[in-house]
């Protein structure tokens, strides 16, 4: 079969290899849609991911698609269903699993090999984070309940209610992922943005209000001269991951309010924070990483009813011959500040064996 190869920083290749075949408890996906993903673009110009992948490996982890093949043991799938393979499942035993925190789980089991003609789900995945799909839910938004499972937990963690203000600063695919899930929620939403081009996505992702930084703005007084009284926001969702935002975000939010530090910024990078601030203000900083099985059911709701609007994200689409171009544009596009906000990668009609 074909297969799209990291074999590191910058280095994808097309390559031809060998059809994975279904184990005890697993099962073989040919791949209806792949979806690109920041986090994606991160390992690419890393050439790895400590956690999730070592290259030479197959590429990417935004996946749907049919199973072709069931392994023993396996009652809940047969062939021919459509499903949505999620990346990862936690084993539900150790430390963190106990204290249900399975985003955390000190076994998060990974998978990889969504840019390719066929996959390979482990048994894990299969039997806690492997989801069925109606027949009328198109590959490329079931794909999507991976990114969208992240925004979910992430809106979660912060406690918002409906009518609360809540900003997001960033506008890339998480940004704009958040946006919506707030929208959805009831809450006032804000965007803080860079570009002029995000600003309308902004507001078509649900954002009343857009504020775009400039040279010379305030962006900070800007944003908080748009809550109620001045007061600042609610909830402030970062999702840049730089020190400044960082900062930006602990600075827009009101007394008693709730900060996410969702953007990861590199291993090393440090921040500073007001302490008066932070103590006499009763802030709540939290920072939410990845997705959980219950945060996933819920993301893939919103994409089965619609309400999520999933054929908003996809704004590009490719063949697996041309994902290492893809990736090589999403850099150039990425530095130039123009990137598509997902883009489907289909798989030839036609698998070879």
């Amino acid at each position: 079969m074909q297969a799209v190869i990291l074999h590191g920083a910058e280095d994808l290749r097309l390559e031809t290899v060998p059809r994975p075949s279904a184990g005890p408890g697993e099962v073989v996906v040919r791949v209806g849609a792949a979806t690109t993903c920041g986090t994606d673009l991160k390992v690419y110009r890393r050439g790895y991911h400590a956690q999730m992948l070592r290259p030479p490996t197959v590429f990417g982890h935004e996946v749907a698609g049919t199973i072709t093949e069931v392994g023993e043991g396996v009652s809940s799938f047969r062939v021919g269903d459509r499903v949505v393979a999620l990346n990862s499942a936690p084993c539900e035993q150790c430390y963190f699993c106990r204290r249900d925190q399975p985003n955390l789980c000190a076994d998060l089991l990974f998978n990889n090999g969504a840019y390719a003609e066929y996959m390979r789900v482990p048994e894990r995945i299969v039997s806690r984070n492997t989801l069925l799909l109606p027949d009328d839910l198109p590959f490329e938004h079931a794909a999507l309940t991976e990114p969208l499972a992240c925004a979910v937990r992430g809106f979660e963690e912060t406690g918002a209610r409906a009518g609360d203000t809540f900003v997001v600063i960033g506008a890339g695919p998480l940004g704009l992922m958040f946006l919506r899930v707030a929208s959805i929620a009831g809450c006032r939403v804000i965007a803080v943005v860079k570009r002029a081009d995000q600003v309308e996505s902004a507001r078509r992702f649900g954002a009343e209000h857009v504020v775009q930084i400039a040279d010379g703005l305030d962006v900070v007084a800007e944003t908080r001269a748009l809550t109620e009284g001045g007061v600042g926001a609610d909830v402030v969702v970062e999702c840049v991951a730089t020190p400044q935002s960082w900062e930006q975000a602990v600075a827009t939010v009101r007394k008693g309010g709730t900060v996410n530090l969702f953007g990861g910024p590199p291993s090393g990078t440090r921040v500073s924070f007001d302490t008066n601030r932070l103590h006499y203000g009763d802030i709540t900083l939290k920072a939410s990483f990845h997705h959980t099985p219950a945060t996933c059911r819920r993301a893939f709701d919103l994409i089965r009813t619609g309400a999520a609007s999933p054929a908003d994200f996809i704004t590009a689409t490719a063949t697996l011959a041309q994902v290492p171009e893809v990736f090589r544009r999403m850099m150039v596009r990425s530095a130039e500040g123009r990137v598509d906000i997902k883009t489907a990668i289909l798989p030839s009609s036609e698998c070879a064996a």
